[in-house]
């Protein structure tokens, strides 16, 4: 049987979660607390007794202290305990303190039953759950609609695409077999692209072409 503790500042949100919850099979509701500060001191009370909550149903917006500050609390002091937020917000800013501070899950009072039935046993299992979107919105890096550019840097702008692939690898230490070998292209080719590259940016041997290319690319 999984033990849970409800927190929420409203008495009918309380109590409409514990009829729900108390019906679905393996969960039993052992307390609940209407702010921070009471479920701090709610843990605290039913900690390594038999009604030790194995999961706390926390809000976040609530006064005296607020869900994400209570959640860190329980965290640090409870390490037993495990925190599923459930709340009507989806901020960003709590969403992420609140992961940060300990919380297993976080899901919106939307949830459906059954499904937050299952996040809590997934929490109490030591998985962490977010709900639907959740995780896009606030840890999903960004997808870039299209690659960058890459710079040219002016001093190089009058060699072609390939030609500066050669520059890069003689810059790299790559001798004229090592580059025809990286690029597909034979050794008489590459000494082309090099004779193509010294006249072009005025330079007098490889060296010279290595130092540059160092200089503008690192």
């Amino acid at each position: 049987m999984i033990r849970l503790l409800l927190v929420d500042d409203q008495t009918i949100i309380r109590q409409g979660l514990a009829n729900l919850l108390e019906a679905q099979p393996g969960l039993t509701v052992v307390g609940d607390a209407e702010n921070g500060q009471q479920a701090v001191e709610r843990v605290a009370a039913l900690y390594h007794t038999p009604h030790q909550p194995d999961v706390v149903l926390m809000d976040v917006r609530m006064p005296e202290i607020d869900g994400v500050a209570a959640t860190r609390q329980i965290c640090t002091e409870f390490p037993e305990v495990n925190i599923l937020v459930l709340t009507t917000f989806d901020d960003d800013d709590y969403v992420q303190q609140a992961m940060r501070y300990g919380a297993k899950g976080y899901l919106l009072k939307q949830t459906p039953v059954t499904d937050l039935a299952a996040a809590i046993r997934a929490v109490h299992q030591g998985y962490t759950h977010l709900g639907p979107g959740l995780f896009e919105k606030n840890f999903a890096a960004p997808v870039p609609l299209s690659p960058p550019e890459i710079a040219i840097p002016p001093e190089l702008a009058a060699l072609s695409p390939r030609e500066q692939q050669v520059l890069r690898l003689i810059s790299n230490g790559f001798s004229n077999r090592e580059i025809a070998q990286a690029l597909f292209i034979s050794e008489r080719t590459v000494r082309n692209h090099v004779t193509s590259i010294l006249s072009q940016l005025g330079l007098r041997d490889r060296t010279q072409a290595a130092l540059l290319a160092i200089s503008v690319w690192r």
